[in-house]
Parts: structure tokens; sequence; C-alpha cells
């Protein structure tokens, strides 16, 4: 079948004169998660994960995806004739490389200029450049070949409220005109639907557990416009937007109207994120001012209503996990599991609460060797039975009005080896080291990584991916500038400084492939410490609320500071949670709170 596909495609690039053709992974928005309409790049490999980039030359096919996918992608490109480049390995050549050495001389390459990234596409254009080569960016050739392709997704929005969102479209806006004014800039393109979604104080269900409107915005001094599928807007939304001094236009016209720019406009916009085809549409003359989007960093730096709030998501969500934790260490063995079966108890127990919207992402759960790979989705094929040994990894979240939340615990079902609870004590103390951290105001997530990874380096163990991530409210559930990693990756946006009101994960794991995954995530904010004459010091917040699995602690081979530490953080969850559970409940959650 994926053959197949590929051979189709590759008729369509002969007959356009095109060597080598460029399928990412993304939307015309750069989304980390794309709806089914823009599944391309899994359309065309197999390969089914959030994050990868397919190039196709007439006679070869490769798959460039991170180190959370590999063992899923290999998996997955088995028989397809597609083969995979596991990126920052070492050896590996980089997509640049890759096409540098295999587009001929005079050549074609070709990508679909809506998908992918301005900055990115000034790339290609100068990997085309070296070679003498022609671009092609125009048409979606996949879409060409894909008879059954899903529909555009075209849902209806609502309206957040202020007493969620902490802050009126009006200040909003009049925030982001003040920064266009100190850059410079009479016109701002956004096109990232995170960013609009907030400025707006609008959500949706444009992309499956991403809370969003398909659609782009462009403002300037006077105006503010909202290019969208008009028909989903009802009565109420449409009187909002007009009490707001926001018109709108249809979805696909803003290519036309950035060709209406005056050439001596100076607009601001984001190169990584405004699709090549935008940005090529601008007259000639225009200055750009490329620049993170002023939404980016204000949408990350939570307000104090917005703090607040998600607060209280996460004691209805520490609740709903907590319930679905006691039931299955009470009834692992008595009644039949499996990973999707726990998955959809938890789930259930989400829905139960107040102001729930929708899961955050869909639930990681992994039983075994499963949790090896980051990112497993469980399906029928391969839904393991779950049995009185051995670990269960569930990554969760949901979205409420009060905010989103994200928790990964790991769970002894039974007898686990000396290895797995050694090495699910190292997680404990990573993740606890870097919650209780002091810094001065100015690090970022670089200079504190290290703190979650200490544990684990001492045992010659790393995991191929970031220890945490910024989490947007009532959005994405992955969110930049902020983050914890221990290098720049550039693609990832997410070595900012971290900032009073940020959000972000603390996930440290260890993956040992046919064996087990353990990964414990929880989520912290950050806060403003005290001021002396060294300078800010800063600290956070744990908001997280639910029991780290003592089964398989030995306290033995932590601190007496590591261990205090988690009975704070214990005794904080029990102080939390017990008003909400039943008196059986808060009996099995004061064991598994206690000191330890």
């Amino acid at each position: 079948m994926i053959q197949d596909r590929l051979q189709a495609l590759r008729a369509e690039m002969k007959k356009r004169g095109i060597d080598i053709y460029v399928i990412p992974t993304a939307d015309f928005h750069e989304s980390e998660y794309v709806g089914e309409y823009f599944k391309a790049r899994a359309y065309m490999t197999g390969f089914s994960g959030s994050a990868g980039t397919a190039v196709v030359t007439l006679t070869e096919a490769g798959l460039w995806t991170d180190g959370r996918y590999f063992v899923q992608a290999e998996r997955q490109l088995e028989g397809t004739g597609v083969t995979l480049f596991r990126m920052a390995e070492e050896g590996v050549p980089t997509i640049e490389e890759y096409l540098t050495k295999e587009l001929p001389e005079g050549g074609c390459l070709g990508f679909d200029g809506r998908v992918v990234n301005t900055a990115w596409g000034k790339k290609l254009a100068a990997v085309a450049e070296k070679k003498n080569a022609k671009l092609y960016v125009d048409e979606d050739l996949v879409g060409m070949i894909w008879a059954d392709r899903p529909a555009l997704a075209k849902t209806a929005p609502f309206i957040l409220e202020e007493k969620y969102a902490g802050k009126s479209v009006a200040e909003k806006l009049a925030d982001v005109r003040a920064k266009m004014e100190e850059v410079g800039a009479d016109t701002h393109i956004l096109t990232c639907l995170y960013d609009i979604a907030w400025l707006l104080n609008i959500r949706g269900n444009d992309i499956d557990c991403v809370p969003v409107i398909m659609s782009y915005l462009v403002m300037n001094r006077e105006e503010c416009i909202w290019f969208l599928q008009e028909e989903v807007l009802d009565d109420t939304v449409k009187a909002y937007l007009a009490e707001n001094h926001i018109t709108t236009m249809p979805y696909d016209s803003i290519y036309e109207y950035v060709k209406t720019i005056p050439a001596t406009a100076k607009v601001l916009l984001s190169e990584s994120g405004v699709n090549y085809r935008i940005c090529n549409s601008l007259q000639d003359g225009s200055t750009v001012i490329n620049q993170s989007n002023p939404t980016e960093l204000m949408r990350a730096m939570k307000n104090p209503i917005e703090v607040d709030n998600t607060r209280k998501a996460h004691v209805k969500d520490g609740v709903a996990f907590t319930k679905f934790m006691y039931w299955l260490k009470n009834n692992i063995g008595k009644i039949p599991m499996t990973e999707i079966s726990a998955s959809d108890y938890l789930e259930a127990r989400r829905r139960e609460q107040e102001g729930f919207v929708e899961l955050s992402f869909h639930t990681i759960s992994a039983y075994g060797p499963n949790a090896a790979m980051m990112h497993y989705s469980a399906t029928p094929e391969s839904n393991a039975e779950l049995k009185l040994e051995g670990f269960l990894l569930v990554d969760s979240g949901g979205h409420y009005y009060e905010g989103s939340t994200d928790i990964t615990r790991t769970m002894a079902l039974g007898t686990i080896t000396e290895e797995m609870r050694e090495h699910f004590t190292a997680v404990c103390r990573s993740n606890m080291n870097l919650a209780n951290a002091r810094f001065l105001y100015g690090c970022s997530g670089l200079n504190l990584d290290i703190l979650a990874r200490g544990p684990l380096w001492d045992l010659n163990i790393d995991y191929k991916c970031g220890t945490g991530h910024g989490i947007g409210y009532l959005l994405n559930v992955h969110e930049g500038p902020n983050g914890f990693r221990w290098r720049i990756v550039p693609e990832r946006k997410d070595s900012g400084t971290l900032e009073e009101g940020m959000i972000t994960t603390d996930e440290p794991g260890v993956y040992l492939e046919g064996k087990y995954g353990i990964r414990t995530e929880n989520e912290l904010v950050c806060h403003k410490g005290e001021k002396n004459e060294y300078g800010q010091f800063m600290y956070f917040e744990n908001i997280t609320y639910a029991p780290i699995d003592l089964d398989a602690i030995d306290p033995e081979a932590m601190t007496k500071r590591e261990r205090a530490m988690l009975n704070e953080y214990h005794a904080m969850v029990y102080s939390v949670l017990s008003p909400y559970m039943t008196a059986e409940e808060n009996e099995w959650l004061k064991h598994y709170t206690r000191a330890i």
C-alpha cells in the first residue's frame, strides 16, 4: 500500500520534473499536532508519530524523526520501502545534508509552500540554489493522489470568559500593538493557532485535543482581521467580535490579502511559524521584522488568574487520577484489565469533573515493554493485558475551563526487579531535585536540566528527549519558549528565560527497549523568590497532586534531603486531595502518601 502511494507520488513528480519532494508533519500554521486532513506524511509512509519529515526521490524514500519515536518508527516502516533516519544520531545526515547530496545539478526540489515555514523554506531554497536547481512550491502533490482525504476541520468556536482568561481581548490587543510600536512595525501577521486563540479569548475543536480554530490573523494600528471559515460563527460570537472591533474574512483569502499590504509596510512576523507561501506573497520591498510573536511570551507567562485557575484544574485532575490509581491498585489481578480498559477508566473519572472540556492529548497507557516507546498508543492489536507484575506507565491529561493538565505516573502492578526499583527511584529523585530548584533570574531550562539528569547520568543512563515543556492554558499541551533540555534544539524553541508565571513539566524517565519504561511527570509554576544583593531568586511551585508509587521506591537509595522532598510532596498531595475522597480511598491515600 505504501509502496503504491510512493509510486503514484513519483508519477506526479515526473510530470512536473520534480526530483525530490519533501513532506513535513505540518498544517498551514506549523501546529505541533495536526488534524486528519494534514496527515500527509503519515499517509505516505505509514509512520503515525506526531513528528517527522518524509523525503521522496524518484528511487528512494526516507523518514526523519527524533529519539521519542525511533522504536515506533522502526516497527511501522518495516516493509514499506521507507528508510528510517534517526535524527541527531552519529553519522545520520540532516535533511538538508541529504538533499544537498541527492538533488541533481540543475534539478528541481518540491514541497507545498503552505506546510513549510519560511525559515525552513529559505534553507531549502538555499540547497536548491547551491545545485542550480528550481523550487516547485505551489501544489500539494500528496493531495492529488489521496483519494479519500478527510475534510478540513470546521468546528464552532466558543468564547473563553474573562474569569478564566484573566484579561480582556481589548487589553491583549493593546499589549500587542504596544509591542508592534516598540519594534517599529505597522502590520502584524499571526498564523499560530495557539496565539490567535489566546489573543481573541476564543477556543474551538479543529485539532483533536487542541482547542483551536483553523485561522489566520492580521492586525495593524487600527484593524484586526480574522481569517477563518466564517460559516462556523454563531450570532453570539459574531456580536463578541463586533464588540471588540474584529472583522472577519474567508480562511483562504489570506494569500490574496497579504498581496494588498503596501510595499512600504513594516511587517512583524515569525518566519519560523508563518508559511513560505504567505511570506512569498508579500509585495517586493516590504520590510519583514522577523521576531517571535509577542503573544508567545505573553501567553506563556500566565497571569495570576490563570495560575490560580490552573491550580484548581490540577485539583480536579488529581482527584480523577488518584481515584484511578486506587482502582488500579485494588483490582489488578482480580478483574480483567488491559491498557485500553485502564485508559478508559481514567478518562471516565476525568469526565466526572466539573468544567472538563476534553482530554489534553491521547492517553499513553503502556504496560511492560510498550512503555519503552515514549509516545506509545495502544491499539486493539497491541492492547496488552495487565498482570500482577511489572510497570504500567500512564501519561495523560485534561483540558478544563480552568486550564490544561499533563501528568505521568508509573505504577508497580506487582513483582518488580531490583533493577526496576533502582531506576524508578532514580527517576523520582530526578523529578524532586528539579522541582525544588532555587535559581537566579536569567536562567533557562538549559541551566537546570542537569538537576534532573544527574541521578540518571550517574547510572550511565539518559533519555532521548527534553526533561520538560511549557504547557498552555486550555490550549496546546506543549508550549514554548520555556522548557528543560540539556542542549539547544532549535526547532523545539524551548530554551527561553524562565519567567514568573510560566508553567513547565518536570518529567525525567528511563526507557529500555524490550523491557520497560518509567516516567514521573509533574507541572511546576515559576515564581519570584527573594531579591537581594545577588539578584532576583526564582523557585518552582509543584501543582500536580497525585501519589508517586511508594511500592517501587527504595528509600535507602535516596539521600535524607531527597526523602524529605518526597515526604513534603506527599503530605501536600494528601492535604489537597483528601477532602474529595471516600473514607476507603482516604485510608489508601494515607498509606500511599506516608512519610518514608
